[in-house]
């Protein structure tokens, strides 16, 4: 008679060793296409270590490890917004908060600056749709408790605070900025915008 528990533990060891080849692979992506939007799978399997038939093994095609890797993006941005403390912290601090989370998830995955960015597969849930409403809670509930300007829509406020973000995320893109000064000027900015106190 097989012993379930010893056949069960080649299985979890594959899976094991699988998921850490998958995990590998993701990050040399997002690092490798950062630099070079071009770069090849064997690009890419070379700096995750694995050669290129395992990279095949995991993902078929270069668009399915991109989209796959736009998956992972997507739920480390939801993670990075889920601990911001956008429905309990203060209005302004929020904000700041949101922005922030914004920019760490552009330095993680800076092919998403790329001008080739607009070919990338969407997500589903893509963030596209999700983040607004979000940030309309949180200006609403700011402009609730006197933190920002009620004349304003908050729906008009909350694009108007995305498109500021996405022109500062394009001004690093170009170079005309670094990345700490677009973040600073995009949170004095975007306090200015909402009627809070921009000076942070």
């Amino acid at each position: 008679m097989v012993d379930s528990h010893a056949a069960a533990t080649p299985q979890r060891r594959r899976r094991s060793d699988a998921r850490r080849s998958i995990d590998a692979i993701l990050d040399a992506t997002r690092i490798v296409l950062g630099e070079r939007p071009d770069a090849s799978m064997d690009d890419i399997a070379a700096r995750a270590g694995v050669t290129r038939q395992t990279v095949y093994a995991h993902f078929p095609s270069r668009d399915a490890l991109v989209a796959a890797l736009v998956e992972a993006a997507s739920a480390e941005y939801t993670a990075l917004l889920d601990a911001a403390g956008l429905d309990t912290d203060p209005p302004a601090d929020a904000l700041a908060q949101f922005l922030g989370a914004g920019w760490r998830f552009l330095d993680r995955y800076p092919l998403l600056l790329n001008a080739t960015a607009a070919r990338i597969p969407r997500p589903d849930p893509d963030p596209h749709d999700v983040v607004p409403p979000r940030l309309e809670r949180l200006i609403q509930r700011g402009q609730h408790t006197g933190d920002f300007d009620p004349s304003l829509p908050a729906a008009w406020l909350a694009a108007a605070v995305l498109g500021l973000q996405h022109t500062a995320a394009a001004e690093v893109s170009t170079g005309r900025f670094t990345s700490h000064e677009a973040e600073a000027l995009c949170l004095h900015s975007t306090l200015r915008l909402c009627g809070g106190d921009a000076r942070r």
